[in-house]
């Protein structure tokens, strides 16, 4: 039993460094505000999420690493209060509007997170 947990941190840890490393990548050659990038990242991968719900590695690892919640929130510090509710507004309301389509029309059912 510890050793299949300890496989599935492993497996997380990697996928989340391999999701990073694709966020900072893409981030470093997107054009325009970094807000608006990081956005359509965490937008990206809330639909993956939402369509494929994908496991440990895929999932809570590599779309976990990949989305990110603090850019955002750094972003909103350094802006003036209207635009930083803006980006908390726009961030929750077209991430959840992403992972709600995605799993309306993905065919891939749920993965079982609970062991019987």
């Amino acid at each position: 039993m510890q050793g299949n947990t300890f496989r599935e941190a492993l497996l997380v840890g990697l996928g989340a460094a391999l999701g990073a490393l694709l966020r900072a990548a893409l981030l470093a050659v997107a054009p325009g505000p970094a807000a608006i990038a990081t956005l359509a990242v965490n937008t990206v991968g809330a639909f993956a999420m939402g369509y494929f719900k994908p496991g440990p590695f895929f999932g809570t690892g590599f779309l976990g690493g990949f989305t990110t919640f603090s850019a955002m929130a750094v972003a909103a510090i350094h802006s003036s209060a209207i635009w930083a509710l803006g980006l908390v507004v726009a961030s929750f309301v077209v991430c959840v509007g992403a992972w709600l389509l995605a799993d309306a029309t993905s065919p891939h059912p749920y993965r079982q997170t609970t062991k019987s």
